[in-house]
């Protein structure tokens, strides 16, 4: 059976997917992109203040289901640019702690609302 997540503290779903799901005790999490869910703007063109913002609803939607970056077990990690690699390991490094993760990081052609960075999470629920 599949729980449904939802939080007003990061980015509500626009369109016919949830921020989240739970199965068991791991949570799946919709792709986030940077946008302020006070505001519900996307933040500007910079990479680093972009990726912050996406680490930050990540975290939103993990203490909703009870659970936090600590147990996350894979991330999908989709940029526009390649070149922001290095900046991307030491945005997550204010994250994540070790042992980190596995991590998939894939340059794509177009991101919603042309965002620089997209993360989607498998998260376990302790």
């Amino acid at each position: 059976m599949k729980k449904i997540i939802s939080t007003e503290k990061a980015p509500a779903a626009i369109g016919t997917y949830s921020q989240a799901v739970v199965h068991g005790n791991v949570l799946y999490t919709s792709g986030q992109i940077p946008i302020d869910p006070a505001s519900g703007e996307m933040l500007g063109p910079d990479f680093v203040q972009q990726a912050h913002q996406v680490f930050k609803n990540l975290q939103a939607v993990a203490k909703a289901a009870n659970t936090s970056l600590d147990h996350a077990l894979k991330l999908n990690v989709y940029l526009q640019d390649l070149n922001d690699f290095v900046a991307l390991n030491e945005v997550m490094s204010k994250y994540l702690s070790e042992p980190y993760p596995a991590r998939a990081a894939i340059q794509v052609a177009r991101l919603p609302k042309d965002s620089l960075i997209e993360i989607d999470a498998i998260i376990a629920i302790p």
